[in-house]
């Protein structure tokens, strides 16, 4: 189905219905499935990437694969132009025409033993590309290393492992897809100019690395669906684990945000002001300030104070009384109240005249110029709306107001949720998107932007609609 494809940054390959496709995951270029393209990529842009976009023909653990080896899908890297670091589970349809070119040659009718050798030439031609990679995610051992490829390998991965277990896991994200675990953990904890490969580690797979590590006691699997294993447990305080030092990143690299090339996410710093409009130009004139002037609460208050002494409006026998006369009378009094309120207090005179000011806001991202805009900053809006079949989503808009990218997030939130993500344009809201999340996600929401990117609450709505613990029995 279209809405779990992950659009890469070059756009989506050009096919034509019918046309057969290798369907991947993002993160290994290995095929999981071979489908049969239900429309043209226009077609697909035009529905918005809804509906369904491939008949699958083969799969990754049907039943054509039980009657094999059973083997599992090696792992490729990706291309240098692919995205990398998105999500694990939705699919990515590869347009290489050499590997087109083989998958056409492939048939129904053949048999077990034709399409295993089929599937082996292919896999073997994937490793070589792979092999002969020359961007920076090839398979590089350290040629300063006096171990074989294979002590190596087996050290990286170590190594990739607990580092992903020290910083990228939660207890949140439990139970994990063993496959994400690797595409979207450890392959990201691996180290600029070198690229893990299971295959060429004295493990060979991830299951039996995993075995391995829960014979340690670090981690515990369980196969929670048929043929598919999950990481359900994690001693984070096993002493492997709380005894891994972190490596310095080196400093050509930055530390890469989780499920992003981009640098780590910093929340800017917003400043509420004020815009004089022309019903107070009169009161702010004296100061040098005409109509649409921006200036901050303290300034304000500054040009309030001073214009009351300039005129001699401090009540002589309350220095906390302030006489209006006829221009702060017309600037701050409503209408009932011209003739019968003479004075004011300080307090109430200031707060009056900030409530008559306009609303504006100062925008400033670490490293960028400040951003003036006129009214009221919206806050991030988390809503929970109704779907076909009575299913609950997650809608969040005006992430884009705070410097986050709504792919980005919901690359994340995919990820951490284990639901399907789309992101599509925010009705009545121009150049602006929103993120729709499968399943009630506040609480994974809540987390993100309150204490992993450290946004103040207030600028957060909707918080309350997180699903409120069942009763225990």
């Amino acid at each position: 189905m279209l809405p779990g494809l992950v659009v890469p940054p070059a756009g989506l390959p050009q096919v034509q219905r019918g046309d057969l496709c290798a369907i991947a995951l993002v993160g290994n270029r290995a095929p999981v499935a071979i489908g049969v393209a239900a429309m043209s990529t226009a077609e697909m842009l035009t529905s918005g990437l809804k509906g369904r976009g491939f008949s699958v023909l083969h799969t990754y653990q049907d039943h054509l694969w039980r009657s094999g080896d059973k083997s599992s899908p090696p792992s490729i890297a990706p291309l240098a132009l692919d995205p990398l670091d998105l999500s694990e589970e939705k699919g990515s349809v590869q347009a290489d025409p050499t590997l087109q070119e083989d998958m056409r040659r492939l048939t129904l009718e053949g048999e077990e033993e034709e399409s295993g050798e089929v599937q082996q030439m292919y896999e073997e031609k994937s490793l070589s590309e792979a092999s002969e990679d020359p961007s920076p995610g090839g398979l590089n051992p350290d040629p300063t290393d006096s171990r074989t490829l294979q002590e190596q390998m087996d050290e990286l991965l170590q190594r990739c492992f607990l580092q992903a277990l020290k910083c990228r896991v939660k207890k949140a994200d439990l139970p994990l897809l063993t496959s994400t675990f690797l595409g979207s953990h450890m392959f990201s904890c691996c180290p600029e100019g070198r690229q893990l490969d299971i295959k060429k580690s004295s493990y060979r797979k991830l299951s039996k690395f995993l075995q391995q590590m829960q014979q340690e006691h670090i981690i515990q699997v369980k196969e929670l669906s048929k043929g598919v294993e999950s990481i359900v447990a994690v001693d984070w305080k096993h002493p492997r684990i709380t005894s891994f030092v972190i490596p310095e990143p080196s400093p050509t690299s930055q530390t890469i945000q989780e499920g992003s090339r981009e640098q780590p996410y910093h929340p800017p710093d917003i400043k509420s002001l004020y815009c004089v409009p022309a019903s107070m130009t009169l009161l702010f004139q004296e100061s040098g300030h005409k109509k649409g002037s921006i200036l901050e609460g303290a300034e304000v208050r500054a040009i309030i104070i001073s214009y009351a002494k300039k005129n001699d409006l401090v009540d002589a026998d309350n220095k906390n009384l302030v006489k209006l006369d006829p221009v702060l009378c017309d600037c701050i009094l409503e209408k009932n109240e011209q003739h019968t309120v003479m004075k004011l207090p300080w307090d109430s005179l200031l707060t009056r005249c900030l409530e008559k000011l306009q609303p504006a806001y100062q925008v400033t991202f670490p490293g960028q110029e400040p951003i003036v805009k006129k009214g009221k900053i919206c806050p991030i809006d988390i809503t929970l709306a109704q779907r076909a079949s009575n299913k609950k989503v997650t809608v969040v808009r005006n992430l884009e107001a705070y410097g986050l990218d709504p792919c980005l997030v919901a690359a994340i939130l995919q990820q951490r949720c284990q639901a399907s993500t789309t992101v599509t344009p925010a009705p009545g809201a121009k150049d602006s998107l929103q993120v729709q999340i499968q399943g009630n996600q506040v609480h994974h929401l809540s987390w993100l932007l309150l204490e992993e990117y450290q946004l103040p609450r207030k600028y957060v709505q909707g918080l309350e609609k997180a699903p409120r613990p069942g009763k225990k029995k």
